[in-house]
C-alpha cells in the first residue's frame, strides 16, 4: 500500500496529536552528574522540542538498575525535582516528551553498584566492557534474580512510571531493547531459568508483560510505549528463534492498546557479528495493530519511503537529532545537516551536546 503520508503529516499517538511524525530517539548522553538530572539537560532537550515526539535516554528505576557512570535516575525526589526543569523546558517549547524508563540487569558492574553484584534472569555474564569509577572492566556474572524478587522489580518500574507522572512527562516507554534486563528475559541466550518465568516464548515474556501492567496501571496505556530490538546483538544477545520469540511478544502486546512500538533494525555491527532479521518492521507490521515507529540509520528519503509503504508510523531518528537540534526544519527546507562527532557523544559537559549549530546561525 502506498501513501502520501511523510514525515509532515501530523499524526495521533495515543491521545496526541503530533505535528510531525520526527521522533527523537532515545540515546544516552552521561551528562546527569551523579545521577540527577540538570539544567545543561533541560536546555539540550528543549532545543529539540520541535520534534513531534522526543524520547529521552534511559533512566534507571533503581540504585541497582545501573548501567553507565552519569546516567539519570527517576527513583528519588531529586531525580523527580531535576526532571521536572527538562519537562518544563521543552513544554515551553511546544513539545511532547516521554521518559524511557531502564533496569540494565546484568549490563553493569559490582563498582557501579555498591558493591552489589547485577542481577539478570540467569548467571550468564554479558560480553563486552563497561567505563567504571575503577576504570575500564569486563562484565562479571551477574546473579540470577530468586522468582520472589521479581515482583520487586515490576513494583520499581511502576513507581518509576508513577515519579515520571509526578516530574510532568507525557508519557514513558520502557526499555525492552539492546539486551538490558526486559530483553535479557525475552531472549534465550541469556533466560535458562526453570521457574515461570523461564524455558516457553509464554514464560520468557512473562516479566515484560508485567512491567507493561504495572506502567499502564499508573499512565494508562495509551501513554506508554515499549522499545525492542530483535536483531541487537551488543552484549552477546541473540535468540534461537526470533521471529517466534518476537512474534509472540509483540503479538500479546496488541491487548495494551499502547501508545506506540518502537522497533530497532540491525545496526552495522549486527549485521557484521552474525546473520540477524533484516529488515526487521515490514515483519512485525503484519502482527502488530498499534502505531509503530521504527529506527535504524534513516535519512529524510528512506523515512519518507517507509511511512508512504505504511509499514511505520513515525520515524526516530538518533545521531541525526543530536547533531541537529531543528532536524524536522532541515528535512522540511532539504537543508545540510550537522555532522556528529562521536568524540562528544559522552562528554561531560555542553561541547557536543548543547553546541550543535541550529540553521538560522549557520547563514547569518
Amino acid at each position: 500500500m502506498t501513501t502520501n503520508i511523510n514525515l509532515f503529516t501530523p499524526v495521533q499517538l495515543g491521545p496526541y496529536t503530533l505535528p510531525n511524525r520526527t521522533v527523537m530517539a532515545p540515546m544516552t548522553r552521561l551528562r546527569a552528574i551523579d545521577n540527577v538530572p540538570n539544567s545543561l539537560m533541560a536546555t539540550y532537550y528543549a532545543q529539540r522540542a520541535t520534534a513531534g515526539l522526543i524520547v529521552t535516554e534511559c533512566t534507571m528505576v533503581s540504585p541497582l538498575s545501573l548501567g553507565y557512570m552519569n546516567s539519570p535516575g527517576i527513583y528519588s525526589e531529586e531525580h523527580i525535582a531535576g526532571w521536572r526543569q527538562v519537562t518544563n523546558a521543552v513544554h515551553e517549547k511546544g513539545g511532547r516528551i516521554f521518559l524511557q524508563l531502564w533496569h540494565s540487569g546484568r549490563v553493569s558492574h559490582p563498582s557501579l553498584l555498591g558493591g552489589e553484584s547485577p542481577v539478570a534472569p540467569s548467571a550468564i555474564a554479558a560480553s563486552g566492557t563497561l567505563h567504571t569509577p575503577i576504570g575500564k572492566v569486563a562484565m562479571e556474572t551477574p546473579r540470577a534474580l530468586e522468582t520472589h524478587e521479581i515482583p520487586e522489580i515490576v513494583e520499581q518500574f511502576r513507581k518509576g512510571a508513577e515519579n515520571a507522572l509526578a516530574a510532568g512527562f507525557d508519557g514513558v516507554e520502557f526499555h525492552g531493547a539492546f539486551g538490558y534486563l526486559i530483553d535479557q528475559f525475552l531472549q534465550d541466550c541469556t533466560n535458562q531459568r526453570t521457574d515461570e518465568y523461564g524455558g516457553s516464548v509464554e514464560n520468557r515474556a512473562r516479566f515484560m508483560l508485567e512491567v507493561v501492567e504495572a506502567v499502564a496501571s499508573v499512565w494508562g496505556a495509551n501513554r506508554v510505549g515499549i522499545k525492542l530490538s530483535p536483531s541487537n546483538t551488543y552484549y552477546g544477545m541473540g535468540d534461537s528463534n526470533p521471529q517466534e520469540t518476537f512474534g509472540y511478544a509483540i503479538d500479546a502486546l496488541n491487548r495494551f492498546d499502547l501508545a506506540y512500538l518502537h522497533l530497532m533494525e540491525p545496526n552495522e555491527v549486527d549485521l557484521a557479528n552474525r546473520v540477524v532479521m533484516n529488515p526487521v518492521t515490514p515483519y512485525f507490521r503484519k502482527i502488530y495493530q498499534g502505531t509503530l515507529i521504527t529506527n535504524g540509520n534513516y535519512d529524510h528519503p528512506k523515512a519518507d519511503s517507509i511511512l508512504a509503504s505504511g509499514d511505520a508510523d513515525l520515524v526516530s531518528f538518533g545521531k541525526l537529532f543530536l547533531a541537529n537540534p531543528d532536524l524536522p526544519k532541515r528535512f522540511e527546507l532539504n537543508a545540510s545537516l550537522n555532522t556528529p562527532d562521536p568524540r562528544t557523544f559522552y562528554a561531560p559537559d555542553e561541547k557536543g551536546y548543547t553546541d550543535y549549530p541550529f540553521l538560522e546561525l549557520q547563514h547569518k
